[in-house]
């Protein structure tokens, strides 16, 4: 739907700053405990009409959203930031009266015409705009990135991963709210395009210039969805897979950057075939892989990857941005988590998959100083799962309690002790069973999917025969790494586990005397090696088991100490 070029809102006196106009704390939460109205909403579609207007930084919009009733409704609930009010709304295409809806801090109830029998459908057409909020700095703090490029020209972006995507569209604001298909229709002003999510329907150009971009995407993760505005250039090309189909890649970049830009592209085609030999299919294959340059560092957007690391180099060859945030279409996209609590199935997955690929490049040496880099990163400050529904925020802050830069770097960890002790086989199974729900992937045979930290542990035991359960109680449910203590008695070397709260760890270990490699069991977190008085030993020599390291600690206090100072 083509919205008109004067928008809904007059222009507003003064452009926001950063953090305007202000959200209510409804708007700032995304996830956490699910509304029980929203829970009786199966989202079958969401059409978006969005006008940009970059000069007046303002929007204008047209959602029309398809529900399916699991339970009987009088009222559609969404979210939806008040700072975009709504100017109209119909119920399968009868005009409400204006006293049928209200959004006082951000979530939007629509009263029905007639009560809605479990089973049924109903479609919201809603128009709203307004100022929406701009980000502070994305991606870490969301909101619109209103920026210019070099040469003076319009460059936008938004980010959502944090506050939700009720930010710029009515949604439903919670992991598993994610529509079954997203139609996007962007309407950009003269000389600029619109990459967006999915397939690329069709560009139509307007009377004055202004063209719309349309677009469409199945199962999109609803904070993954993204307006990307600017005087982009482009490159294409395709990537014939192992799995026996083609998928189009495509990189949107700024004028001038064409050879960096072309370096970028060229990593595209052996990341795509590290993630589809490890882990399997690419997901979005009938789709694309789509990456976009962002005034912004960068984030997973669904098959439209934001950029902007500024072409970096790095001593491991590749982009890490770049990787990382590929990795999330497979952990974070087709693979998403539940309820934010399970965050770690996102970011430790995505954070392990860079070391990983390091070691796919160039082997052990590159794989271990990847490791080493994260391992100093390491803050147990909180669990990492806390058991209960939480905001992405409440588990991305510290300051909320939440464990923060963990998820990433000891999840990673912690999978690099799995994939140790489990073995790289079964490692590898338990990854795809996970990421697709089965054990044979194909392209058309599998769906975007939601998973909990309970079900993965299920996972883990039905490869296995195992119950892991005392390995995912430490590193996940426990702020303390587990200690492994030794003490020499004459010829005898004891070791034995002190976890936190003085749970059972039997985590098996290495150990090397004078050359040679001893694995112990640790039955009852307990074990015990002879080794002569003089012999020289080294406790796990290829540093596979994630535990306290008081050399760590002490590194991690002296660079307190010295930021401290600096500032």
């Amino acid at each position: 739907m083509l919205l008109p070029a004067a928008g809904l809102l007059m222009a507003a006196s003064r452009l926001p700053g950063p953090g305007e106009p202000a959200l209510t704390a409804q708007t700032a939460r995304s996830g956490g405990p699910v509304d029980p109205e929203q829970a009786k909403l199966a989202f079958d579609a969401a059409d978006l009409a969005f006008e940009v207007f970059p000069a007046e930084e303002r929007i204008a919009g047209v959602a029309t959203l398809t529900f399916t009733a699991r339970a009987p409704l009088t009222r559609v609930v969404v979210d939806l930031d008040r700072n975009l009010p709504v100017r109209e709304i119909a119920i399968d295409g009868v005009t409400l009266p204006a006293n049928a809806w209200a959004n006082p801090e951000g979530k939007l109830a629509i009263t029905l015409p007639q009560p809605l029998a479990t089973g049924r459908r109903v479609t919201a057409r809603i128009r709203y705009g307004g100022t929406p909020h701009v980000a502070v700095k994305a991606p870490w703090d969301d909101g619109f990135v209103w920026s210019k490029t070099p040469d003076g020209r319009p460059w936008v972006a938004t980010t959502a991963e944090g506050y939700g995507c009720d930010l710029f569209w009515p949604c439903l604001d919670f992991p598993t709210g994610r529509p079954a298909v997203a139609t996007l229709h962007i309407t950009v002003p003269a000389g600029l395009k619109a990459p967006s999510n999915g397939r690329l329907l069709g560009v139509d150009t307007l009377g004055d210039g202004r063209t719309t971009w349309n677009w469409r995407v199945k199962h999109p993760n609803t904070y993954g969805i993204a307006l990307n505005i600017g005087p982009y250039e482009e490159l294409s090309g395709s990537y014939k897979s192992r799995f026996g189909n083609t998928i189009p890649m495509f990189y949107w970049y700024l004028p001038g950057e064409e050879r960096q830009a072309k370096g970028l592209f060229a990593e595209f085609a052996p990341t795509l075939d590290f993630f589809e030999r490890e882990v399997g299919p690419y997901p979005f294959g009938d789709e694309k892989v789509g990456v976009v340059e962002t005034p912004h560092k960068g984030i997973e957007h669904q098959t439209i990857n934001a950029y902007g690391n500024g072409y970096a180099k790095a001593p491991e060859g590749f982009d890490w941005l770049f990787q990382h945030e590929f990795a999330h279409e497979w952990f974070g996209n087709q693979l998403s988590a539940a309820d934010w609590d399970d965050f770690w199935l996102h970011e430790g997955y995505a954070t392990y998959m860079q070391p990983f690929y390091g070691l796919w490049r160039e082997g052990n040496a590159r794989y271990a100083v990847m490791l080493d880099e994260e391992r100093n990163k390491i803050a147990n400050l909180q669990p990492i799962v806390s058991g209960v529904s939480r905001t992405e925020e409440d588990v991305y802050r510290t300051e909320r309690g939440g464990p923060g830069q963990d998820i990433y770097f000891k999840a990673s960890w912690m999978l690099h002790t799995l994939r140790w002790l489990v073995g790289d086989a079964a490692f590898a199974k338990v990854t795809r069973l996970a990421v697709y729900g089965r054990d044979d992937p194909k392209p058309g045979n599998f769906v975007p999917r939601t998973l909990t930290t309970a079900g993965y542990q299920a996972i883990v035991r039905q490869v296995t025969g195992r119950d892991y359960g005392w390995f995912f109680d430490i590193y996940l449910r426990q702020a303390a790494l587990p200690e492994l203590v030794t003490e020499r008695r004459g010829t005898m070397l004891d070791l034995h586990w002190v976890a936190p709260g003085g749970r059972a760890f039997p985590m098996p270990i290495v150990v090397q005397i004078d050359g040679k490699l001893v694995r112990l069991a640790m039955a009852g977190g307990i074990g015990r090696v002879t080794a002569r008085a003089d012999a020289h030993v080294v406790i796990d020599p290829d540093a596979r088991v994630l535990r306290r390291s008081r050399a760590v600690e002490a590194y991690q206090a002296w660079q307190d100490t010295q930021r401290k100072a600096a500032h």
